[in-house]
């Protein structure tokens, strides 16, 4: 589990941009806080920060051609199999560097990212 940074979201080739997909759906329901050391950051925040960074993995879906289930447009929607937020708490939007909607991904997550990128094979430039 893990959420790539979201400076390189726009370079991730198909099966990670598909697996970030997937892995925000499972996030979004039955797996909100469940413990993993990777991804223990975003349970720290309101779950609407969840939802933008899908948004942004769903919007360079999008541009490529892929789709997804557009009920996952919905902040409140959690999937199938669980119930809708029916109160999402909006929480800070604004993060400590500036764009980024997890003040977690820092520069120094960035380099972990990429690093763990290199060690699948993947080596990518950050074009933004």
């Amino acid at each position: 589990m893990r959420l790539w940074h979201e400076r390189i979201i726009h370079d991730l080739p198909r099966q990670q941009l598909l697996g970030q997909h997937r892995e925000c759906c499972a996030l979004r329901g039955l797996s909100w806080n469940k413990k993993h050391k990777t991804v223990n950051y975003v349970f720290e925040h309101s779950p609407y920060k969840l939802f933008l960074y899908h948004q942004k993995v769903m919007e360079e879906m999008k541009k490529r051609g892929y789709r997804a289930d557009p009920l996952w447009e919905d902040p409140a929607y959690r999937g199938k199999n669980c119930p809708p937020y029916e109160n999402i708490p909006s929480g800070e939007t604004d993060s400590s560097n500036d764009h980024y909607i997890y003040p977690e991904h820092d520069n120094a997550y960035l380099s972990e990212c990429l690093e763990n990128l290199r060690d699948k094979g993947i080596d990518i430039q950050p074009t933004r």
